[in-house]
């Protein structure tokens, strides 16, 4: 379809407003969602570098929790994560993290052994924590389950590789995506103790299938939808998979959010300059309804001829529908705040 750019923007940036404690600079924000008060905002960072940040600076929180003034009120995660990809803050205001990477030891660019195995392998695992920090469950194999074991065992059901994102359904039930270049490219269901109840997907570009289903919301009819973001698409189901429709209009999302008034939040991270297969778009946030698919506005990234993964990969709308957008960079990878 054409692209979707001829939009009007009614929002303007508001710099600096979050603060991070004094010596921890920004580097990479990976994902934000909005506290059941609707005004204070949790995001994953990546512990100042989109670098494997959390084992190099393992003496920073990659979780944070912002108030209504942007003053930071609350960190935790330190130890526990690798490389924070999707937030979720379910009713009660747990804190569900997606680590999309592990801490095996990599050999160096320019050739060389890899360091020592650290005697504790963790990653590629979705965490439960409470408001305070506590880990409440943990969903997968500490480490991942490596495509090729997976294969081998044709353990469809073993998880996780490169997992992207969870979501709750008012039920409790849970849904995480799973596949970042690599990975099984599935939508896999979990009831609200963590047990496995059902998946589907695969790769490809048809009806239920993925590539990268990199972000998950869900609207107040209950149905879940799917950033499908190699495939520069929206992809709507029901609760079982059950597949209901398909949008191109949102653009290449790696973000997405549905407020309670159902209005669609989608950000863009990876079109234009980033991706010339899908160069004719506009990167950025697009608004628009999570009902009817029509789109609203268009926050476009200030800088167009960025390269690299640019403006908000993560998006969230507080109660007084105020944006914010989580940037993984280029530096400084900050959360942004966007007001009418």
């Amino acid at each position: 379809m054409a692209p979707t750019n001829a939009l009007p923007n009614p929002y303007r940036t508001v710099e600096g407003w979050a603060q991070t404690p004094e010596g921890r600079a920004w580097g990479s924000t990976s994902s934000v969602d909005v506290d059941p008060d609707g005004v204070s905002i949790w995001v994953g960072e990546r512990c100042s570098t989109n670098q494997r940040g959390c084992l190099v600076n393992s003496n920073l929180d990659p979780v944070m929790k912002f108030d209504g003034d942007g003053n930071m009120v609350t960190s935790f995660g330190r130890g526990l994560l690798v490389w924070p990809h999707g937030i979720h803050v379910d009713r009660e205001g747990n804190v569900w993290i997606v680590d999309g990477q592990d801490n095996r030891p990599r050999a160096p660019r320019g050739g060389g052994a890899a360091p020592p195995m650290p005697d504790r392998i963790y990653g590629h695992q979705v965490i439960k924590f409470s408001p305070t920090g506590e880990v409440l469950m943990t969903l997968g194999r500490a480490g991942g389950v490596p495509m090729d074991e997976m294969e081998a065992a044709g353990a469809e059901s073993d998880f996780f590789w490169q997992p992207n994102d969870v979501i709750t359904a008012p039920n409790g039930d849970i849904f995480v995506g799973e596949g970042h270049g690599r990975g099984r490219n599935r939508i896999i269901k979990f009831n609200a103790q963590g047990e496995y109840l059902m998946e589907w997907g695969g790769s490809g570009d048809g009806e239920g299938q993925f590539n990268q289903p990199h972000s998950l919301a869900m609207d107040s009819q209950g149905r879940l939808f799917v950033a499908d973001r190699g495939n520069d698409r929206i992809q709507i189901f029901d609760q079982n998979g059950g597949f209901i429709d398909q949008w191109y209009q949102f653009s290449r999302l790696s973000g997405i959010y549905i407020d309670a008034n159902d209005v669609l939040y989608g950000a863009d991270s990876e079109s234009g300059s980033v991706n010339p297969a899908h160069g004719a778009w506009t990167r950025g946030i697009r608004v628009g309804s999570a009902r009817t698919g029509e789109l609203m506005y268009l926050i476009p990234d200030p800088n167009p001829d960025c390269r690299g993964t640019c403006t908000a990969e993560g998006v969230v709308a507080d109660r007084n529908g105020v944006i914010y957008g989580a940037e993984v960079g280029p530096a400084p990878g900050r959360l942004q705040r966007y007001v009418r």
